[in-house]
């Protein structure tokens, strides 16, 4: 039987500020002391980067990585964790307990509007197509939601897609009702018929389908770009050990190089760590687009289009300030750093 993952990979501000407020996790290491920006120190002097991730198909990598040792191979020790729940993640890094965390853009500016200061170094990918907004039969396009319930998790990635969706076939939320429940519950709520509509992402979006009937009306590859999932760090980190930073940036083209070159075995792996089988993982590749170095660059370019992080970052931070998830748009200076990319050697 395949086991769901138990996770959320996305997570409101709220609920993501009263974790961090209400949870302290305890981080300890042998023969290792705290550094003056939260790191731990080996006894060589040597700094460990703490990074973490969760269940995410453009994350898995990172288990490839750690289990091929090409962290080692770049020169740098790293205390891999992995998340059962995604919202634990966002905590840890913005409590200072992770030096490096893998997340959305979306919960990185919830975090920096909440007084973290954190950086992003490299994109892992772009999700399109495993978010989706599922209707019930009968509802054939977005604009036949008008009037009908639909169940999300309100401001998730998945909520900013349905408002994207609903501009553009001329709707706004106040057109819809708005069922707000965790993904989770989302989904299994239109499955039992609870409602007419949902947003998920995979793998809840293979609850949703089991709807007779049901399907996708809009999906995150309708909105490329809106969707951008990353390796992010603690800004103080970034700026006392930019080497260390450095080769985890480096380990990450590795990985994509090593992935290229093993795919059965890559596949074993991250399907494992996922809990899902090796058939079930695969098909979610193609709603999943990882970002190579070529990618990553040309990401990092100011610019005014949805393939430029700037743009996105400045769109997300509206839409924030719009549902009322803060009361201010959080700041975006240094939150985009694309040195590291940059530095990479093709």
């Amino acid at each position: 039987m395949r086991r769901t993952p138990k996770f959320s990979r996305r997570s409101t501000t709220r609920r993501l500020i009263a974790a961090a407020c209400a949870t302290t996790l305890l981080v300890s290491a042998a023969g290792c002391a705290d550094g003056d920006d939260g790191s731990t120190t080996d006894g060589d002097g040597s700094t460990t980067v703490r990074l973490g991730f969760s269940a995410w198909p453009g994350w898995f990598p990172w288990q490839v990585a750690q289990e091929q040792g090409l962290f080692g191979d770049n020169g740098v020790d790293v205390e891999l964790t992995y998340f059962d729940s995604y919202t634990d993640s966002l905590t840890a890094l913005a409590t200072g307990n992770l030096d490096a965390n893998s997340q959305t853009l979306n919960d990185t500016l919830s975090s920096v509007s909440g007084g973290a200061a954190q950086t992003v170094v490299l994109v892992n990918d772009n999700s399109t197509g495993n978010d989706q907004i599922i209707a019930a039969p009968g509802i054939d396009s977005v604009a036949d939601l008008a009037g009908k319930r639909i169940a999300i998790e309100e401001g998730t990635v998945d909520h900013y897609l349905l408002l994207l969706a609903l501009a553009e076939a001329g709707l706004s939320a106040d057109d819809v009702e708005i069922s707000p429940l965790l993904t989770d519950a989302a989904a299994a709520a239109f499955l039992a018929g609870q409602v007419d509509a949902v947003g998920a992402f995979a793998p809840f979006t293979t609850t949703a389908l089991g709807r007779e009937g049901s399907r996708a009306i809009a999906t995150s590859a309708e909105h490329p770009g809106a969707i951008p999932d990353h390796l992010v760090f603690d800004s103080e980190f970034v700026a006392a050990h930019p080497e260390q930073v450095q080769a985890v940036v480096d380990t990450w083209f590795d990985t994509l190089d090593w992935i290229a070159d093993n795919p059965d075995e890559a596949v074993e792996i991250m399907a494992a760590q996922a809990g899902v089988s090796v058939e079930d993982y695969r098909t979610y590749d193609a709603g999943t687009t990882i970002f190579d170095l070529a990618d990553n660059q040309a990401a990092f370019e100011p610019g005014d289009t949805p393939a430029n992080l700037d743009f996105q970052a400045r769109s997300i931070a509206e839409f924030l300030v719009a549902t009322g998830l803060v009361d201010e748009a959080p700041p975006l200076d240094g939150l985009l750093d694309g040195q590291f990319v940059a530095a990479v050697s093709p």
